[in-house]
C-alpha cells in the first residue's frame, strides 16, 4: 500500500538535500499513514507536516529527515527520543537499528503510540513524563533528538549524552527555531553546528516552555 508515494517521497528528500542512504531506505520501509489520523491518508506521503490531535503534528518528511542525518545512528547504539507524537521517528530509528528509548508527555498521544509500536512489531521503549528531564536510568545515550521547540538546550539531556554522541535539538522562539546539532567532545564541551528556519510544536517542561 502506498508503495509509490513512497518512492515519490524519497525522490523528494533526494532532491532537498538527503544523503544518507541508511535515512532514505527507511522512509521506503516505513509506512508513515499508519502514523497519522485514517482521514490525512492521501496527504502522508507529501512532504508537509501533519496534525494527529492533541495539539500536536507529525513533522515534515524533510526535518525528520535532515534531523535523523544529523544523528547519523548506527546500528546497536541507544537514542533517546524526546516527543515520541505518534511514533514514526522513533520507528525510523529502530528500523536503522538503533535501541529506541522515547519519552512523550501527552498520556493519550503516548497510550495510542505504545498500541501502535505493539501491532506494527516495534520493539521501543516509552515512557509517559516530562521529556526536557531526559530518561536517566538508560544514560548515557549516543544519541538525543528532541522533535519539539525549547527556549534553551536541557542541561539534563546534555549530562545524558555520552562522550562522542550527538544531540539534535530546534531553539528559538515558539514560532521559529534553529535547529542545533551538538557533538560531546567533554562532560563540559560540545561543538556546535546550527541550522536555521525550523518551525516546531513547543518544547514543555521543566527546562523547556512552561505549560498555560
Amino acid at each position: 500500500m502506498f508503495e509509490q508515494e513512497r518512492e515519490e517521497l524519497v525522490l523528494t528528500l533526494r532532491k532537498r538535500g538527503i544523503k544518507s542512504e541508511k535515512v532514505l531506505n527507511a522512509f521506503l520501509k516505513v509506512e508513515r499513514h499508519n502514523f497519522v489520523p485514517e482521514i490525512m491518508w492521501f496527504n502522508a506521503y507529501k512532504d508537509v507536516a501533519l496534525p494527529i490531535g492533541q495539539g500536536q503534528t507529525i513533522s515534515q518528511p524533510y526535518t525528520v529527515a535532515y534531523m535523523t542525518e544529523a544523528l547519523d545512528p548506527k546500528p546497536g547504539q541507544k537514542i533517546l527520543e524526546i516527543g515520541t507524537g505518534s511514533g514514526f521517528q522513533a520507528a525510523l530509528l529502530s528500523e536503522m537499528g538503533a535501541r529506541v528509548f522515547t519519552i512523550e508527555r501527552q498520556f493519550d498521544l503516548y497510550n495510542q503510540t505504545l498500541k501502535l509500536f505493539d501491532k506494527l512489531g516495534y520493539k521501543i521503549a516509552a515512557r509517559c513524563s516530562d521529556g526536557t528531564i531526559g530518561w536517566s536510568e538508560f544514560a548515557p545515550y549516543d544519541g538525543i533528538i528532541v522533535t519539539a521547540g525549547g527556549p534553551t538546550i536541557p542541561e539534563n539531556l546534555k549530562k545524558q549524552l555520552a562522550i562522542g554522541g550527538k544531540l539534535v535539538i530546534p531553539v528559538g522562539d515558539k514560532n521559529s527555531q534553529t535547529m542545533n546539532i551538538l557533538t560531546k567532545i567533554s562532560e563540559s564541551q560540545f561543538a556546535v553546528k546550527e541550522s536555521p528556519y525550523f518551525a516546531f510544536v513547543p518544547l514543555i517542561g521543566k527546562e523547556g516552555w512552561k505549560e498555560k
